[in-house]
């Protein structure tokens, strides 16, 4: 009986290594935060942009003469009309109009700050925060694109998105000396190489991606318009959201019928479409089209795009290094990016993931070690270029002293010759 069950528990020892591996490597497997860097960029100017449309009307939206006041800001979170929620803000205490001002000036400079690049370990958690106080006190006048900015900001910050395409990596490599002779210099300033931060930070914002447009396509499943295609042309023939007038597609039936259809499919299927390499081209390119057709057809410009750079975390670092040029930090050889970051075409398959997990780990573990070698080597270099520098500077204060103790001892020699010439002189 024992010598049955025997292969049935090494395989079911197998499969369940297979998936350890298969996780170990979908999480922990180094990546290059240069997708990262873009989406920073993307998420930053957006988030800008969210706090210069405040900026043209701000008492209207916070203090206590607003649309809606501190004391009714505060009461929609704190159980006053129904359920309580842990969400708090101090902007629902600040009522001088100067401290307002002063408060969202000091927050559109920490967001251009993130957006640039500038010190982004401090300004991305700096952004994140304050853009949270905003949205706990303009509860009834959000909608989706200040929940999606706030999403990529709240994992930027936990990568080191400042490493490339920044300025925080242009300061890294002016002043590459002074930043690795310092601990705390070379985290305020990252390299931009595979990490598993950047791996950790990419992983949570896709598989948030992938929660929302499933709920938003269950959601949509819900309603009797997304099953009778009439959808669409509801959306399209609202003249609230219209921005170009398509109400001629109302003679072509089919197309719109089939637009909803598509629509609903996609979004309902995302996650699991987006994941494989075969498809995921295919999800999101319909991404890219369905968020470009909202932005241009219904008006929501900001919206729309900044969907479309959410989608693009889903594209690997290497293609941003072939469309952008390679990194000038050591480690990033692109060869050795392919293997960093080979998990992202891989099935997760049990068994056959286990393998390539194993030899992916393998290959990225060697990369990081040879990253942090060639790191130590140039620390090394430039350490001992400064200790001959050190060097010449000693040999050439030895020699002045040389020369004065050589000068010292012939004026010593002069004055006892004189000396001696004095007392002879005065014997004869």
């Amino acid at each position: 009986m024992i010598a049955a069950a025997t292969p049935i528990i090494g395989a079911t020892r197998r499969w369940a290594v297979g998936w350890l591996d298969a996780w170990d490597q979908f999480w922990f497997t180094p990546r290059l935060p240069h997708t990262l860097g873009l989406l920073r960029i993307a998420a930053g100017a957006m988030l800008l942009y969210s706090h210069l449309v405040l900026a043209s009307d701000l008492t209207s939206f916070v203090g206590e003469n607003a649309w809606v006041n501190n004391e009714t800001a505060r009461q929609l979170h704190d159980g006053t009309f129904g359920v309580s929620d842990t969400a708090r803000s101090y902007l629902w205490h600040l009522q001088s109009p100067a401290a307002i001002w002063t408060h969202h000036v000091v927050t559109m400079l920490v967001t251009a700050c993130f957006a640039v690049g500038f010190l982004t370990r401090l300004t991305a958690p700096a952004a994140w925060f304050l853009q949270l106080m905003y949205l706990h006190r303009l509860t009834g006048a959000l909608f989706g694109l200040d929940q999606i900015v706030t999403y990529c900001v709240m994992y930027l910050m936990l990568a080191p998105c400042g490493s490339c395409f920044s300025f925080d990596a242009w300061i890294r490599n002016r002043f590459r000396d002074r930043v690795e002779d310092s601990r705390f210099r070379r985290w305020l300033f990252p390299a931009a190489i595979p990490s598993i931060a950047a791996n950790v930070a990419t992983r949570l914002l896709q598989l948030h991606l992938c929660v929302i447009y499933l709920f938003g396509g269950l959601s949509k499943a819900r309603g009797q318009t997304w099953w009778d295609g009439t959808a669409m042309w509801y959306a399209i023939g609202n003249y609230e959201y219209q921005s170009l007038d398509t109400t001629w597609l109302v003679r072509y039936p089919r197309i719109f019928t089939a637009m909803t259809h598509l629509t609903l499919f996609w979004e309902v299927f995302y996650c699991a479409l987006v994941w494989p390499r075969l498809t995921r081209p295919i999800a999101i390119g319909l991404a890219v089209v369905v968020h470009a057709g909202i932005a241009t057809f219904l008006g929501m410009i900001t919206f729309g795009t900044m969907m479309i750079a959410a989608n693009m975390i889903f594209v690997e670092p290497t293609i941003v290094l072939r469309l952008f040029g390679r990194s000038r930090e050591p480690g990033c050889d692109e060869d050795q990016l392919e293997a960093c970051n080979s998990s992202e075409s891989e099935s997760l398959e049990p068994e056959v993931a286990g393998k390539r997990a194993a030899n992916s780990k393998l290959g990225a573990s060697l990369s990081e070690r040879e990253a942090e070698l060639r790191l130590a080597t140039e620390r090394l270099t430039a350490k001992r270029e400064r200790m001959r520098t050190r060097e010449a500077k000693y040999r050439d204060r030895v020699r002045r002293l040389k020369e004065r103790e050589g000068k010292i001892k012939s004026l010593i020699e002069r004055r006892r010759r004189q000396r001696q010439n004095g007392e002879d002189s005065s014997e004869l």
